[in-house]
Parts: structure tokens; C-alpha cells; sequence
């Protein structure tokens, strides 16, 4: 391998083998990979970059721009699944890539890269991956946030952090999102669309079926977005706010996308739909409790970061995924009217924007 390739060398100009990022899974997360492209294309504009994708996440690779393909390959959580990781490295074999970013730092996430004899793989060090990974980076617990963690690997060995990383982006095709809206017998109007679910139940604001009703009663038009585990509450929420309320939740994330893409403002707690819509560039409202905005919240910004401010919880956050003091305070205290009167400005402001 020429040596002036590497990532932690010399930039080759000349180098037009494919990049391969090997990602974490998890739907906001696998959004936020999007960073890490626009670092690579901006270092190498000439080099295909791949993303490794998960079934539930292939959909948002449609809408990324930098991304060649997504190489859809499951693999289980709670196994090896030695067959598998097989199967995945005589596939990337096949496509011959000349590197891969390994960003989660476990030792199965390593594996299908190494047996694909990538020549250059690059990761963190962690979990005894020596012999898996031939580039190592060291320093990871320095930095700040998740993402300066794995854009940092698409930087050259030792590079400053930037004042700012790019910004993920999903882009959909208005043609798209017109076809959708009719397929779903929507108006063309503007709606809010709510995002009730969340990995925790700590991070979710129990208010939605209120802030619905009034939502309703204001004349606007609601849908509420999830997967599977948010349909009980989708029910419940339609319950509350009538006729004027969609439910919206299924199995396919690309119906969440288009959702995202077509709503007037989105009101979501720290989930995977929050980082869809802010990258979407969507108005995006995120309901914070236990978690830190600055830790989580979208680099894309957000219309608006909605935290209780009626008192100084000594246990704020605590980014624990259940609740174990004050009663859930840090996401009870947030009523239903303030999201609303929010989400009322929001959607004004944005409506000016739009008329400049």
C-alpha cells in the first residue's frame, strides 16, 4: 500500500479507491454519520464513500448526499454470528475498498473489515481489536461529544478539532413528498408532527395527547410519526386530539422520513425522528430531560431546545434511561401549553421565512 495514502499520512490526490464506514446503528446516530461523509468528500472529493447499513436504516441512505451506496447486511446484537461476518467480508471483498472507518469501538464491528483484508482500517482503540484494525487513534475519552469522536476519525492522525464539523443533511425530492401526501390523503397544509417515542422511557415527555387537543383546537393539522412501539401511544394521542390527528406510526422508516420532511414544525424528544428532521431542515422543536443538548441535541440546530426551567434539578441531567429521582420533574414540569404557544411561534416564524 502506498504509504502516502494513509489517513494519518499525506493526502494522495491520486487515491480513487472506495471508503467504507462501518457506523453505529442506532437511527439518530446513523444520521449523524452524515458528518463524517462530508469530512471524507471534502478531503477526498474523487473517492466513493459506502455506508454499512442496517435494514431499519437503509432508507436514509436514499437522502444523503456524498453516499454511494448502503450496504444493507443485518447483523444480531447478542451473537458473533461467525457465518455472517463471513457472508459481509467476501461482499466488501468484492467492492474493493481502500479503507474502512470503524466508528463503534467494539470488536465485532472490526471483524468483517479485517477478514475482507481492507488495507487500511481505522478505529479507536478498544476492546483488544489489535490485528482487526491497523490504524489506530488514540485520545478518545478527550473528546467532548459523540460526534468529535467519530468525525475526528475521518481527519489526518492528530488534526485540531474544527470550530465546527459540517452539518448532517437529508435531502428529499418535493416531487417525493407530493406523492406521499397523497398517498396519505394529507392536505398540503402545514402540520406538526409529533414524535413520541424514545430509547428510554426517562427521555419521553408524557404530555403529547395534550399538546394535541390544543394543537387541534388551534385549527393545525397533526401527525404523529414513530415505529411500532410508539403505535399505543399514537392511539392514545388520537384519542385525545380527535379527527384532527394522524397516525402516522409503521414499520418502514422511509414513511418517518417523508413525514419529517413534509411537516410545518416537528415536536420530538431526543429520538432518532429529532436528528431525521433537523438534518431534513424541517423546524425541529427537541423536548430535553435527562440528556444534555449539548451532548445530543442535532449539529443542525434547533427551531427551539424546550427544557423545564421551573427548578434547578440537582440530578439533571443524568442520562439514565429510567427515572430514579424527583418523580421525572426534568420532563413533568414542561407543560403542554408552553410546547404549544412554542410550537405557534415556530411555525409563524417559519411562514415569514418562507414569504421573504
Amino acid at each position: 500500500m502506498n504509504q502516502n495514502s494513509q489517513i494519518g499520512g499525506t493526502e494522495d490526490p491520486s487515491d480513487a479507491r472506495p471508503i467504507l464506514i462501518v457506523p453505529y446503528m442506532w437511527i439518530g446516530d446513523f444520521v449523524r454519520n452524515h458528518t463524517v461523509v462530508r469530512v471524507l468528500k471534502d478531503r477526498w472529493p474523487n473517492r466513493p464513500v459506502d455506508l454499512l447499513t442496517t435494514s431499519l436504516c437503509a432508507p436514509l441512505v436514499d437522502y444523503m448526499p456524498g453516499v454511494r451506496r448502503g450496504i444493507v447486511w443485518d447483523l444480531p446484537r447478542s451473537r458473533l454470528a461467525v457465518a455472517r461476518q463471513f457472508g459481509l467480508a467476501q461482499l466488501l471483498r468484492e467492492r474493493n475498498y481502500g479503507t474502512a472507518l470503524v466508528l463503534p469501538r467494539t470488536w465485532k464491528a472490526a471483524i468483517a473489515p479485517a477478514l475482507a483484508g481492507i488495507p487500511e482500517r481505522v478505529g479507536f482503540v478498544g476492546e483488544f481489536r489489535f490485528g482487526l484494525l491497523n490504524r489506530w487513534r488514540w485520545g478518545e475519552k478527550r473528546l467532548p461529544r459523540f460526534i468529535d469522536k467519530n468525525a475526528a476519525l475521518a481527519q489526518p492522525d492528530g488534526a485540531p478539532l474544527p470550530p465546527e464539523w459540517p452539518v448532517p443533511q437529508l435531502r428529499v425530492p418535493a416531487e417525493e413528498i407530493a406523492r406521499w401526501r397523497q398517498a396519505n390523503g394529507l392536505s398540503a397544509g402545514a402540520a406538526v408532527a409529533l414524535a413520541p417515542g424514545s430509547v428510554g422511557v426517562s427521555k419521553r415527555w408524557t404530555y403529547y395527547p395534550e399538546a394535541a387537543r390544543l394543537l387541534v383546537e388551534q385549527g393545525l393539522e397533526v401527525w404523529v410519526v414513530g415505529g411500532p412501539a410508539e403505535k399505543g401511544l399514537a392511539q392514545e394521542i388520537v384519542a385525545a386530539g380527535g379527527p384532527g390527528v394522524r397516525d402516522l406510526t409503521g414499520t418502514n422508516l422511509r414513511n418517518g422520513v417523508l413525514a419529517m420532511a413534509a411537516a410545518g414544525v416537528a415536536i420530538s424528544n431526543d429520538s432518532g425522528l429529532m436528528h431525521i428532521a433537523a438534518a431534513l431542515g424541517t423546524p425541529t422543536m427537541g423536548i430535553f430531560g435527562p440528556t444534555d443538548p449539548y451532548l445530543w441535541a442535532p449539529l443542525n440546530g434547533l427551531a427551539e431546545t424546550v427544557v423545564q426551567k421551573k427548578s434547578v434539578l440537582s440530578c439533571q441531567p443524568c442520562q439514565s434511561t429510567i427515572c430514579r429521582m424527583n418523580d421525572h420533574r426534568c420532563m413533568r414540569d414542561i407543560a403542554a401549553s408552553e410546547v404549544v404557544t412554542i410550537a405557534q411561534r415556530v411555525l409563524a416564524e417559519a411562514g415569514a421565512r418562507a414569504e421573504r
